[in-house]
C-alpha cells in the first residue's frame, strides 16, 4: 500500500505481545479506511503516529477489569486500538452510524477480540445501566459539548478520559459550568506518551462525584 506510514519502532514497545493484532488492524484501516469514509485521504501517511499510537498510549489510564465506553467510536479510534492494547479491560464501542457499526463488528470478528461489545446508539440514548467505570472519546467537540454526552454514562467515582488537543486548558475553563453541573472532581489535563511519541497525547481527565 503506497503512501502508508511505516511502522514506528516504538509501536512494538507500546503494544508488546499484541503488536501483530495492531498491525493487522492498521493494515485494514489503511486499505479500506478511506473508501469506507472512516479516514481522510491524507491520513494513511500518518496512520501509526497520529491515530494508532496516539490512541494506544492512553491505555494506561484504565484499571484492569474495568468496563469502558468509547463514545462515537467511528473507525475504532480509540476503542478498537485500546481493546487490542488492553485485553484485560471490557470495551463498549458506542457508534450511531450503521456503516461504521458494520466496520467495527467486522474488525472485532477479524481480530478475534472477545473483550468488545459494539452498540449502535447515540451517547444520549445509550442505557449504561448502573454506569460504566470509565468513558473515553476521541472527538473534535469542545468539552462543554462532550461532557454532557459522556459524564451521564459514568458510575459514581468512575472517570472520564477524553482525548483532546493542545487547547484543552482553555476548554476546561470554558466548560466550568458543565464541570459543576455533572459533578466532576479534579478536572485536569494529562499527557500520555511523553518520551515515546513526538507529539504526546493530551487528555481531559476527571472523576464523577457521587450524588449528594
Amino acid at each position: 500500500m503506497t503512501g502508508v506510514e511505516a511502522e514506528p519502532a516504538v509501536a512494538a514497545q507500546i503494544f508488546g505481545a499484541r503488536i501483530e493484532l495492531a498491525r493487522r488492524f492498521t493494515d485494514q484501516l489503511a486499505e479500506h479506511g478511506e473508501e469506507r469514509g472512516l479516514i481522510g485521504p491524507l491520513e494513511a501517511s500518518r496512520l501509526w503516529s497520529r491515530h494508532i499510537l496516539n490512541s494506544a498510549v492512553t491505555s494506561e489510564a484504565f484499571e484492569s477489569g474495568a468496563r469502558v465506553g468509547d463514545v462515537g467510536s467511528g473507525a475504532g479510534l480509540p476503542g478498537l486500538v485500546l481493546a487490542i492494547a488492553r485485553p484485560d479491560v471490557s470495551w463498549v464501542l458506542i457508534e450511531p452510524m450503521e456503516r461504521r457499526v458494520a466496520w467495527l463488528v467486522e474488525q472485532v470478528d477479524l481480530l478475534g477480540l472477545d473483550n468488545v461489545d459494539v452498540v449502535r446508539a447515540r451517547a444520549e440514548d445509550y442505557d449504561a445501566g448502573s454506569g460504566l467505570d470509565a468513558v473515553t472519546a476521541r472527538a473534535v467537540s469542545a468539552l462543554r459539548t462532550l461532557i454532557p454526552l459522556t459524564a451521564p454514562l459514568v458510575r459514581p467515582n468512575g472517570q472520564l478520559v477524553l482525548m483532546k488537543g493542545a487547547s484543552v486548558e482553555s476548554e476546561i475553563s470554558a466548560a466550568e459550568k458543565q464541570i459543576r453541573r455533572f459533578r466532576l472532581h479534579d478536572p485536569r489535563a494529562e499527557r500520555f506518551g511523553e518520551g515515546l511519541l513526538e507529539q504526546p497525547t493530551t487528555v481531559f481527565r476527571a472523576r464523577v462525584r457521587p450524588s449528594a
